[in-house]
């Protein structure tokens, strides 16, 4: 045992901001330089390996359907050319009329072509669609299992808002843009090539007059990306800060009433959001800057193919058809130019999206479970922590040289003042963190021998901060062991006895508890945390201050319930009040991290040491 004294700390870990502030280790600055863009997009491309047929068919499809669209223009042009000769015909009396008939047949051959194509992008479509659903689906089954693969670490020192905007948003501009730009880039690019053999095909020398537009179009679109791609990538971060935020002050808005906190958390969520909209501002303002300047810039083509088209139909170089078939690729070539503009934009704030959630992929995991793992067949409950050494980081060494072990079945009492590590020995018990030195033994095995889930299923826990979720009362309580029948349910309600004011209940047990389960008191919530424990019958107990929320009346029955529940099984009680823990078979007394004191109770008021000092403080002016 250590009797070292050390600076006086926190046994909670570090949250990099306050209560009004938001968190998490990507907390993004304004004027942050922009992502890694190429970077990013090749493990997007990855990601989509496995689906490379299904896009590779998608692509061929989708050029199908342009293909039997660009040339769609040029049979019209046949009507509108035998159409002019006609009339003209008519007029100067040298033609024999109308040919209805061509026309007519000229006409339904490219409906059948806008039919087609019409059929196929509707298939291409649902392929994409699909595709990107089984991304999303993906990415959040991912970032699921990532969850139960991180320390316990990460979220203590996160925002959980950040981790919800990876799930939500950030996932849901990756499945946008691979439903939609994805298409469209591959139309487009398709559209660009077909459409420029189209117009050479009628007139090189109105193609390269088209084509002067060209460079200008390149450059607008290089600049407006250049500008606008920081703004998307500081849109989708502060996004992320602003629904962390939320959820915090949302979660906590008693408290924040009670304290008058509205005008901090407002003038914290007014930056955020200010922040939010400056740069949503600036990215949609740029971006949107580009579709009227590439209409003026596609209008300049119009009116200079317009002017030469009119001389060479003059001069009988082309026909008239030829024209108005040659506009329509103009109009067909500029279209997907700005289509193209539009999706570049759009694949910056998917590159944001994307790095988001692949940072979030890559963070660092829980140590593997071993692949020999411990397995117990007759588990005794003998406790070790031989010179444990811990801290939430490595600079902040909380607990110094722990050693104490428990005998199977004893009860052990663990107090101390707040932040003296109480808590603390639970969370390294039951290894959601892995100490920094030294080692915690089960039946003398290591408990980094065995795998989390079996080491977990040996402990019955009830925490000072009470969880249940929305759900029924039966749900809430099943929770320990859900292969539980109602029956065993209610005998754990009755013994914790919470059985009383769950019949009182609408519904009784079928009682749902709403999201923040505040419809019912601190007190009950306390008492169906501990019927949970009750229910998984655990080799280990871990009481900590299990009855503050329960008045005195409750808190003497808990206290026979945890009596019985104890018989036989090794117990570790962390207690503020010391009148619960008179009659523990041990008492630990923390200060700093350390032990300082260890004995039953009345050896220790006999001393007259820290412990005494803790109790005289609780019960002075009565009898001991």
């Amino acid at each position: 045992m250590s009797n070292q004294n050390a600076p006086a700390s926190t046994n909670r870990p570090p949250r990099p901001v306050g209560p009004f502030g938001h968190g998490g280790p990507r907390a993004m600055m304004k004027g942050e330089k922009a992502r890694d863009f190429r970077g990013t997009m090749r493990k997007l491309i990855e990601y989509l390996g496995r689906y490379r047929l299904a896009i590779l068919a998608s692509m061929l499809i989708a050029v199908a359907s342009t293909v039997f669209s660009i040339i769609g223009p040029k049979i019209l042009g046949r009507a509108t050319t035998k159409l002019f000769e006609g009339v003209l015909g008519q007029i100067t009396g040298a033609g024999t009329g109308i040919d209805f008939e061509y026309i007519g047949n000229v006409l339904f051959t490219v409906l059948v072509l806008y039919a087609l194509s019409a059929l196929l992008s509707y298939i291409q479509g649902w392929i994409m669609a699909d595709i990107s659903a089984n991304i999303a689906y993906r990415f959040r089954r991912d970032i699921a299992e990532k969850i139960d693969r991180m320390p316990l670490r990460y979220f203590d020192g996160t925002n959980h808002g950040e981790v919800l905007s990876r799930v939500t948003n950030d996932v849901d501009t990756v499945n946008q843009t691979l439903s939609q730009s994805l298409t469209q880039i591959i139309t487009s690019v398709t559209t660009v090539l077909g459409v420029l053999v189209m117009m050479f095909s009628i007139s090189w020398l109105m193609t390269l007059v088209a084509l002067l537009i060209v460079p200008l179009s390149l450059v607008l679109i290089s600049v407006v990306v250049k500008y606008s791609q920081k703004y998307f990538k500081q849109q989708q971060d502060y996004l992320g800060h602003v629904n962390g935020h939320i959820e915090e002050m949302y979660g906590g808005h008693v408290v924040v009433k009670a304290f008058n906190g509205e005008a901090k958390s407002i003038a914290r969520f007014d930056d955020l959001n200010n922040t939010l909209y400056a740069s949503a501002w600036k990215s949609q303002f740029l971006s949107g800057l580009m579709m009227p300047m590439m209409n003026f810039i596609g209008n300049l083509g119009y009116v200079a193919v317009s002017i030469l088209g009119g001389y060479l139909a003059i001069r009988r170089t082309i026909t008239v058809g030829d024209i108005q078939a040659f506009i329509q690729y103009v109009r067909s070539f500029t279209q997907p130019m700005m289509q193209i503009a539009n999706v570049s934009n759009v694949l910056q704030q998917t590159a944001a999206a994307a790095e988001r959630v692949f940072e979030f992929l890559a963070e660092e995991e829980e140590i593997p479970d071993p692949a020999e793992p411990v397995q117990l067949s007759d588990f005794k409950g003998r406790v070790d922590f031989k010179n444990v050494r811990f801290g939430y980081t490595p600079d902040r060494i909380i607990i110094h040289d722990f050693t104490f072990y428990a005998e199977p079945g004893q009860r052990i009492a663990i107090v101390g003042p707040t932040g003296a590590g109480k808590t603390t020995m639970v969370k390294l018990l039951m290894r959601f963190y892995d100490v920094n030195g030294g080692a915690i033994l089960l039946d003398g095995h290591d408990i980094r021998h065995f795998r989390r889930g079996d080491l977990r299923c040996m402990f019955g826990m009830v925490l000072q901060d009470t969880w249940l979720f929305n759900g029924t009362i039966m749900e809430n309580i099943r929770y320990g062991r859900i292969t539980a029948t109602d029956e065993e349910v209610i005998a754990a309600a009755k013994a914790a006895h919470a059985d009383h004011f769950i019949r009182a209940l609408p519904g009784g047990y079928d009682f749902v508890l709403n999201e923040e389960t505040t419809n019912i008191s601190a007190g009950q919530k306390q008492l169906l945390t501990i019927a949970r424990a009750i229910l998984t019958d655990p080799n280990i107990l871990i009481l900590d201050e299990a009855t503050s929320s329960v008045d005195t009346h409750t808190e003497v029955l808990i206290q026979r319930a945890m009596q019985a529940l104890m018989k036989g099984r090794t117990s570790f009680i962390i207690a503020h009040r010391l009148s619960t823990i008179r009659d523990a078979d041990w008492i630990l007394v923390m200060k700093d991290g350390d032990i300082v004191e260890q004995g039953k109770h009345e050896k220790l008021l006999a001393k007259g040491g820290f412990y005494a000092e803790l109790y005289n403080s609780q019960f002075e002016g009565r009898a001991v």
